[in-house]
């Protein structure tokens, strides 16, 4: 019998997501075949530290994660594993704790979506699920995302840029300048973070000071957006490496004005935000939005998984994307493995075709000339590859 897959799962991290990332991994870990995979819980504080030892989702959980033993990933390929970190009378030493075979990142937000971990995996030569570098770290920045779609003439919502130090110093000009520009309402946003931490609808000037101090306590760059009138919010997720296929779309009705972090995950009984699978829509947009999803997810050149956001407005019908998220929700509410078991694919399965996703390009980077990898373990069984729509 071939050995299990040895698959490390990280979760937490640094970013305001942190606590997302927890019950997202939980989600995964727990849907994942351990007659298939020995799985390798590798926890990150939000102050960066690494734990492999023990039981790294209890301790981040802990008031006092730090004090469990530090563990690190070595970047030599020859060497792709996790070590523990002792303090001794020689200085550092570097234990040696688990190899690893393939790694699946579960951390949501800045320096773990936006291809920092990925970089490091790279250096290390492990096959990872997910974006790769360049991919990762485009559709974590939602001011580069959107020249991206511009360039590839995808429908965005227009948008105004403002840099933290800008606003800091002269408020009142950059007030001034976004009024010139759009009407109110508005939304603020930070540049790079994900599950709407730091966003605001801004209604007036007021709030509008509010909105940018607030995105601003989380990047130092600031999106400002025009309202969508009457925006309904469809998401699809997408699953595949050259090929990507993409799943029925879904709607979410807002418990809230619209669909802000405590909509998302505070928000629970009646009074929690409700989820429309498939979304109430004509044939006809339903494709549309599908091929929309795919053409985002080729733009960027995305590879494993995402789910891309739209706003669709109920004045005008007029349908925008709104943005991609590289490691998307795996919580008992996300939408990302919802609309797959909605398509025919269960969560199980789901994370099978991940890490195939993962093995299957590693094998493709290793076809390139200058590139030394180490073999992959693990061959694709799954009879679907991928292609066009689920």
């Amino acid at each position: 019998m071939t050995d299990r897959l040895r698959v490390a799962v990280m979760f937490g991290g640094q970013s305001g997501e942190h606590e997302v990332s927890l019950a997202s991994a939980r989600s995964v870990m727990k849907a994942m075949d351990t007659e298939k995979y020995e799985i390798i819980p590798v926890g990150i504080t939000r102050h960066g530290r690494w734990i492999a030892s023990g039981d790294p989702m209890e301790a981040l959980a802990s008031d006092v994660p730090e004090a469990s033993q530090p563990a690190a990933l070595l970047s030599d390929p020859s060497r792709p594993s996790l070590v523990c970190l002792e303090e001794r009378e020689r200085g550092l030493q570097a234990t040696p704790l688990a190899q690893i075979d393939v790694v699946f990142p579960v951390l949501h937000g800045p320096l773990g979506e936006d291809g920092t971990i990925q970089g490091l995996l790279e250096l290390a030569g492990l096959p990872y699920v997910g974006a790769g570098v360049m991919a990762s770290a485009v559709a974590m920045d939602k001011v580069v995302f959107k020249d991206v779609m511009q360039a590839h003439e995808l429908p965005t919502v227009d948008y105004l840029m403002v840099k933290r130090r800008a606003w800091d110093a002269d408020p009142e000009e950059i007030i001034t300048r976004i009024e010139n520009r759009f009407p109110y309402p508005v939304f603020t946003k930070p540049a790079n973070l994900g599950s709407s931490v730091g966003i605001t609808k801004c209604p007036d000037r007021t709030a509008l000071t509010v909105g940018l101090s607030e995105a601003g306590r989380y990047d130092r760059k600031l999106l400002v957006e025009p309202a969508v009138a009457e925006a309904r919010e469809i998401e699809v997720s997408v699953l595949g490496n050259d090929e990507p296929m993409a799943s029925v779309p879904g709607e979410i009705i807002p418990s809230r004005e619209f669909y802000s972090y405590r909509a998302k995950y505070e928000d629970t009984g009646d009074a929690a935000s409700t989820l429309h699978i498939p979304a109430p829509l004509s044939g006809e947009l339903t494709q549309r939005v599908r091929e929309l999803a795919l053409r985002t997810y080729k733009a960027v050149d995305c590879a494993g998984m995402a789910r891309v956001d739209f706003l669709l407005s109920g004045e005008t019908g007029a349908l925008y994307v709104n943005e991609m998220n590289t490691i998307p929700g795996f919580t008992d509410i996300s939408m990302y493995p919802k609309l797959w078991e909605a398509s025919g694919i269960s969560c199980r399965e789901l994370i099978d075709r991940l890490i195939e996703l993962a093995l299957e390009r590693q094998r493709d980077r290793g076809r390139t000339n200058g590139r030394h990898r180490q073999g992959v373990r693990g061959e694709t069984s799954h009879r679907h590859r991928g292609g066009g729509t689920a």
